[in-house]
């Protein structure tokens, strides 16, 4: 091997060495135990109440590991378990972290495109905002309407939550994608009841209340 050659080969091996490595994030999301299923399955709260769910969305944003700044939005659906890519941070990776819900720069933008586009139904209006948590579904067994579309981004009613999730050490030494997983058992905590608060449908008291329970909700697949 010449030293042309071997010049030639160190490069690329620096080059693949700095190359930033990339992961997967998927939400899988569960109650009872269960995976949800949406328009067949029927859940109990902890409140022995029973419910079917026809959508569940929401906006996770501000994504990054180790509590790096970060800009980015993304919309989970539980009706397309899709998963999207994220860098990894050269350090040692101790946690994720993550806004659930629009921040309120991006709020007060108004509508925009991408996951934030209107069409994609969690927008108000420029002065009520994004919807940053959307369930809709059926409080069993009268078929009642169950709706909470939970958002607001003006104190003293902010619903946007910080998220951080402990990473088991060396997890991605076997895993190339991250699952995170969503259980709505937690949500229904603070007497979130379905036979009082069936409908939560603008920003107040009962959307904030509903909102401190997000942080709850997440942890890592194992």
């Amino acid at each position: 091997m010449n030293k042309y050659t071997f010049t030639y080969l160190l490069f690329l091996f620096t080059l693949k060495s700095m190359a930033q490595k990339s992961v997967f994030i998927k939400f899988e999301h569960t109650a009872n135990n269960k995976i949800i299923k949406l328009d067949t399955t029927i859940y109990t709260n902890p409140q022995n109440e029973a419910y079917q769910l026809s959508k569940l969305k929401y906006y996770i944003s501000n994504i990054s590991f180790n509590n790096n700044i970060a800009k980015n939005v993304q919309l989970i659906d539980a009706s397309k378990p899709d998963s999207f890519k994220i860098n990894l941070p050269k350090q040692k990776i101790k946690s994720i972290y993550f806004q659930l819900g629009v921040d309120s720069i991006l709020n007060c933008t108004g509508a925009q495109s991408g996951a934030l586009d209107p069409l994609k139904t969690m927008f108000w209006t420029w002065n009520s905002g994004y919807i940053n948590f959307k369930l809709e579904g059926f409080i069993l067994p009268e078929y009642k309407t169950l709706e909470h579309h939970i958002g607001g981004f003006k104190d003293p009613f902010k619903t946007m939550r910080l998220v951080k999730i402990n990473i088991p050490t060396d997890y991605f030494k076997n895993n190339k994608t991250l699952i995170i997983q969503m259980n709505l058992d937690n949500y229904w905590n603070n007497n979130l009841s379905l036979a009082n608060n069936g409908v939560i449908a603008t920003p107040g008291n009962l959307a904030k209340t509903a909102s401190e329970n997000f942080e709850k909700m997440f942890s890592i697949k194992k």
